[in-house]
């Protein structure tokens, strides 16, 4: 298997479709024939829901458990971790008693590696990690951010899109330089764009002056639709849902997208070290 590829998707701002993406991102790949993880780093257990597993506060084990055990040089029982979803995506759920570990990484040693140390034995058998960040900048986040290769943000189409931005890409250029030299931001992902409308294409001029230099917006855009969140609340992919529906094409293409970027990175670090 080629060398996995960890992703956070990443916006402190809620609402903006983080879950979703991670989601139906995750079954897109796996429909490509690429085996996939995922992760739910946020506390709400949002993904985890959308997955169909609702009585999380039952769930024995948990990304909380395995950072707790992390910390505390407990045996890691990751293999019991992972559920096992019907699409083809496995996922390491979350559930409030992730709030409590992001007070105890405060004092934790190595605290921003925790996560990574959770997923390093794991990681490898997998094409495609995908975690799922929390609406905050906190020690969870930094963690995902600690592990990931890329940072995948997904923003939705409207004029206050840019707000939060710039404290955003200041946390992600702190864990670059002191954290993780290999982090690289991907990409911004327009989401709930409402086709009628030029106002994602507005959006993007004002992001590309304000931060063109660092950061790139993927072709593919997301539209808004109400089977979206239809589909979130079944347990379902949309592909399972609706898969002629626009949204499930374009996830498609964001997938295809996605590997397209990654395909020419390699090559061009092969081309490089010749």
């Amino acid at each position: 298997m080629s060398q996995c590829e960890v992703i956070s998707i990443v916006n402190q701002k809620g609402g903006v479709g983080k879950t979703t993406t991670a989601l139906n991102l995750g079954v897109a790949l796996a429909k490509e024939g690429k085996k996939v993880l995922l992760i739910d780093a946020d506390p709400q257990g949002d993904l985890t829901t959308c997955l169909g597993y609702y009585d999380q506060d039952n769930l024995q084990h948990t990304i909380g458990t395995l950072m707790a055990d992390t910390m505390y040089d407990n045996e890691l029982k990751v293999e019991e971790t992972i559920l096992h979803h019907s699409e083809e995506v496995d996922l390491i759920p979350a559930n409030l008693d992730l709030s409590a570990i992001e007070f105890s990484l405060v004092n934790a040693m190595s605290r921003e590696f925790t996560m990574k140390n959770c997923i390093a034995d794991i990681k490898n058998k997998y094409d495609y990690v995908l975690i799922d960040c929390m609406p905050s900048l906190g020690m969870i986040t930094i963690n995902a951010l600690a592990c990931s290769n890329k940072v995948i943000v997904p923003v939705q189409a409207e004029y206050l899109a840019a707000k939060g931005m710039g404290q955003l890409l200041k946390t992600i250029k702190r864990v670059q330089k002191q954290i993780n030299p290999k982090l690289q931001v991907d990409g911004v992902l327009f989401t709930l764009v409402d086709k009628r409308t030029t106002l994602s294409k507005d959006v993007k001029e004002v992001l590309k002056a304000s931060y063109g230099s660092y950061v790139d917006t993927y072709k593919t855009e997301i539209p808004k639709a109400i089977n979206t969140a239809k589909s979130s609340s079944t347990g379902k992919s949309i592909f399972e849902y609706d898969k002629n529906s626009p949204v499930a094409k374009a996830y498609e293409n964001f997938a295809k997208e996605v590997l397209f970027n990654d395909r020419t990175k390699a090559k061009n670090e092969i081309a490089y070290t010749r």
